[in-house]
């Protein structure tokens, strides 16, 4: 067999290769699955913007957070969110330039609307995403209470939790432009 003779044949078989790659990069996929409508769509779609942009409707203030924090989060939290046996959620302002940093809601985190967020998505652990938007707003309001951080009297709903202003709120450097909407 002839060098010429080996080469076409592998000039041959490597364009064969390339065009059955790209004939099956081509396919339109596995069909599996269908495109999901909007309004299908929106009740997942529950994003917060540290603004407060995309919070629901509802409401809560400190007192009624208390008492929900009493039934459904003081078991892993600690009472008044002192910690033991998961993170402690109250305290810690002043000691972030520390070596014994005590990382809380209070004293680390820099957006209001991120505390409702988390809580919304992920407590209490055993049953995420199981509170109502009410009590929600009503832990956040506790908590931030609980950390000095608002009144004990205010009230947070949607106008109000964006415009509370966290003390770490310029701890953070922003990697990317928040959006103004």
């Amino acid at each position: 067999m002839s060098t010429r003779s080996s080469t076409s044949r592998l000039l041959a078989a490597s364009g064969l290769a390339v065009l059955g790659l790209s004939t099956a990069f081509a396919q339109p996929g596995p069909g599996l699955g269908v495109a999901i409508a909007p309004e299908d769509a929106a009740p997942w779609d529950i994003s917060i913007q540290p603004n407060g942009t995309g919070l629901p409707a509802g409401s809560g203030t400190a007192a009624a957070g208390e008492q929900v924090y009493a039934a459904k989060c003081v078991v892993c939290h600690g009472v008044a969110g002192a910690g033991t046996p998961n993170d402690r959620l109250v305290g810690g302002q002043g000691t972030l330039d520390q070596l014994q940093q005590v990382r809380t809601i209070g004293s680390f985190w820099p957006y209001a609307s991120t505390v409702f967020d988390y809580i919304r998505r992920a407590m209490p652990f055993q049953s995420p995403q199981s509170l109502t938007n009410d009590e929600v707003y009503a832990l956040t309001a506790y908590l931030l209470a609980e950390n000095g951080i608002i009144e004990r009297g205010a009230t947070l709903n949607a106008q109000t939790l964006g415009r509370v202003q966290m003390p770490n709120r310029d701890g953070f450097i922003l990697a990317y432009p928040q959006r103004s909407d």
